[in-house]
């Protein structure tokens, strides 16, 4: 039996945070065909909020460290203010939203992350994933709109990287539909060199990824992100793409399955 197809589009970075991107995204994500799951981020709506409020922002190694005050700010940004705004601009595209934690509907559960070297707070690692509840919000034609934020199931919430729930969601997905997962950045797409936006790397697979990993010819920040998305395709998604806002129905890099 045929699948029906499902994509997942993760969106963050400069895309999330400007209005006249954000609006660009949108309204090339209401004419994707199918259903839809938009996941999103919001990293320096956090931090610029944190700084008004007097909350110091502390990253190591480009990685937030959530303590009990930034839990509070990052709850209220990624859970409200640019969830919501997201789902109010899909509703006046006549898109029918919903925006959700990995609290609501209990549909991904995690662990605080335990100290090793570094104590990076409250910042979740995904132990469960359910989306039999997201899927009858599908069948209805509901867009889920998934924050960066699970909770531990003995009432705290937890930060989470938007991408481990992008990947996490679209494995989870891919138990019932044929799911694309499409990642929308600033860059055009997984670039053979950083400094140059027309190097795209039209196709990539695992083992190519990791000659140009050990070449040095990958930019560092996406390395994460394809270790991510090729752990994903290994457990069952059926497509993950690389891309920025015009590409968002074809273009940029595909990655493929060995």
């Amino acid at each position: 039996m045929t699948k029906q197809k499902l994509t997942l589009v993760k969106v963050g970075g400069k895309v999330v945070e400007e209005k006249d991107s954000l609006a660009d995204l949108l309204a090339r994500f209401s004419k994707l065909e199918g259903l839809k799951v938009l996941v999103h981020g919001g990293g320096r709506s956090a931090t610029a909020l944190a700084e008004r409020l007097g909350i110091e922002t502390k990253m190591v190694e480009g990685r937030r460290i959530t303590d009990l005050d930034m839990l509070e700010v990052v709850t209220m940004v990624y859970g409200g203010l640019v969830n919501k705004n997201i789902v109010a601009q899909l509703q006046a595209l006549g898109m029918n939203a919903i925006g959700i934690t990995g609290a609501d509907l209990n549909y991904m559960q995690a662990v605080k992350r335990p100290v090793k070297t570094i104590d990076y707070g409250y910042v979740g690692d995904i132990v469960a994933v359910q989306v039999e509840e997201l899927n009858l919000l599908l069948e209805k034609n509901v867009i889920p709109v998934l924050a960066p934020l699970s909770h531990d199931k003995q009432g705290s919430m937890l930060n989470v990287n938007a991408d481990t729930i992008a990947a996490e969601a679209a494995v989870a997905f891919a138990k019932y539909f044929d799911v694309e997962l499409v990642f929308c950045f600033e860059k055009p797409g997984v670039l053979e060199d950083s400094e140059d936006d027309h190097s795209v790397i039209g196709s990539l697979n695992h083992a190519q990824f990791k000659a140009l990993q050990e070449s040095g010819a990958i930019h560092a920040g996406m390395i994460p992100k394809l270790d991510n998305s090729f752990d994903a395709i290994k457990r069952g998604v059926s497509k993950i793409r690389i891309t920025n806002i015009p590409g968002l129905q074809t273009g940029g890099t595909s990655l493929l399955p060995e």
